[in-house]
C-alpha cells in the first residue's frame, strides 16, 4: 500500500490524503477497487481525526481504496465551499481512476455529523454524485441551519437521482438529535431510494467506530454500535457487489425499491403507478379481463376496483407471480410496457 498527500487548495488548508492497495500480483484476481471518501465531522469548525484514520482502516481491509477530504472549516466554510471541495475531491479520484486502481462508479462517501451532513449534500446536490453515501449521526434538515445560516435542508433536496444510503445513529444523541436520521429516511423512501439504518438505544454523539482507541471506554455506549462498521461494509457488498474473477459480481440489492423512477414503464413499478398512466392502465385492464374471463384469477365483488384484488403497492410482477402467470407471458408484457415512457422521469 502507498499514501498520497494532496493539497487541493493551499490558502483554505484544503486536502487529500490517499491510502491506495496494489492489485494484480498477489491479488491477482483484482483489476481495481472500489473507494470510499471520507468526510470528518467536527460542525464545520475542524475536522476530526477520530473520524479521520481510524475509519480507513476497516475499508482496507475489505478491500476498498480510501481516501480522507480535510475540507474548508471555519470562515473558509461559507456554503457551497465545502461541497465544492468535495466536488474537486471526487472528480479528482474518478480522473486519475485508471492511476489509482479505482471503479469510477462504484465511489461512496462516507460522512460523521458535520461531514454526514456534506455526505448528504453530495447524494442530493452535487454534479458529480456519490454511488452511495454512509451517513454516521448526519445533521440534515432544518437543523443544518445551526452549523451555517446558507447550510442547506439535504432532506429536503432528496430526489430521484440520490444514490443509495446507509445510515447509523443513537436515539439519544444530544446534539444531533435523531429526527435528522428520520427524516432523511423518510425522504428515500418517498423516492424508493434503497437504503439500510442502524438506530442504536443510546450512546454519545461523535462515537466513531466506536472503538476503545477512539472512543473512552467509560462513555455511556450501547455494545452494538460498532457493529455498523461491518454492516456497512456488507451493505456496500450488497449495493456495488463483491470481488469476482473479472471484477465485481452483480449487485445483490437494487438501488430503487421499485421501478416507478425509471425512464420508462416495466412490470417491476408498482400498479399504483402503472394504472396512473392510462396507456399502461389499458394494458393491465385488458389482462386482468383476460385472466378474469379464464379463471386466473377471482371476479372482483361488484362495486370494487380489480386493482384491489392485487394490491397498489405491490409490482405487477409481484402481484402476477401469485397467479403463476407463464414467463413468456410476463416478458411480453414487459416489453409493452417499456415502450411506454415514465411521465414523471427526470434525468
Amino acid at each position: 500500500m502507498r499514501t498520497e498527500f494532496i493539497t487541493l487548495n493551499e490558502k483554505r488548508n484544503v486536502t487529500l490524503t490517499a491510502y491506495l492497495q496494489e492489485v494484480g500480483g498477489e491479488f491477482y484476481y483484482i483489476r481495481n477497487r472500489p473507494a470510499v471518501l471520507i468526510l470528518p465531522g467536527g460542525g464545520y469548525q475542524m475536522c476530526s481525526d477520530r473520524e479521520a484514520d481510524p475509519v480507513v482502516f476497516p475499508y482496507l481491509k475489505a478491500g476498498y481504496q480510501a481516501f480522507i477530504l480535510r475540507y474548508s472549516i471555519k470562515k473558509d466554510a461559507i456554503w457551497p465551499q465545502p461541497l465544492l471541495d468535495y466536488e474537486q475531491a471526487v472528480t479528482l479520484i474518478r480522473e486519475n481512476a485508471e492511476k489509482w486502481h479505482v471503479i469510477p462508479d462504484k465511489i461512496a462517501v462516507i460522512g460523521f455529523s458535520a461531514g454526514g451532513h456534506l455526505a448528504s449534500a453530495a447524494a442530493t446536490l452535487s454534479v458529480n454524485r456519490p454511488n452511495a453515501a454512509i451517513l454516521g449521526y448526519p445533521v440534515t434538515g432544518e437543523d443544518a441551519h445551526g452549523l451555517a445560516p446558507t447550510a442547506p435542508d439535504t432532506a429536503a433536496a432528496v430526489d430521484q437521482r440520490t444514490c443509495p444510503c446507509f445510515l447509523f445513529a443513537t436515539c439519544n444523541d444530544n446534539i444531533v438529535p435523531i429526527r435528522n436520521s428520520i427524516r432523511f429516511m423518510e425522504a428515500l423512501s418517498r423516492f424508493d431510494i434503497t437504503f439500510e439504518s442502524h438506530i442504536y438505544a443510546y450512546g454519545p454523539h461523535g462515537f466513531s467506530t466506536c472503538e476503545t482507541a477512539v472512543q473512552d471506554r467509560k462513555a455511556p455506549v450501547c455494545d452494538r454500535v460498532e457493529n455498523w462498521v461491518q454492516d456497512s461494509i456488507g451493505w456496500l457488498k450488497d449495493i456495488f457487489g463483491d470481488f469476482g474473477e473479472t471484477g465485481l459480481t452483480d449487485p445483490r440489492c437494487p438501488a430503487k425499491t421499485t421501478a416507478n423512477h425509471e425512464a420508462t414503464l416495466s412490470i417491476d413499478c408498482t400498479m399504483e403507478k402503472l394504472m396512473s398512466v392510462e396507456a399502461s392502465k389499458a394494458i393491465i385492464t385488458q389482462l386482468l379481463q383476460q385472466m378474469t374471463a379464464a379463471g386466473t384469477i377471482a371476479q372482483a365483488p361488484e362495486g370494487s376496483e380489480e386493482l384491489n384484488v392485487l394490491g397498489l403497492r405491490m409490482s405487477l410482477r409481484d402481484c402476477l407471480g401469485f397467479s403463476q402467470v407463464p414467463q413468456e407471458v410476463l416478458d411480453h408484457l414487459d416489453e409493452q410496457l417499456r415502450q411506454i415512457d415514465n411521465p414523471d422521469f427526470k434525468a
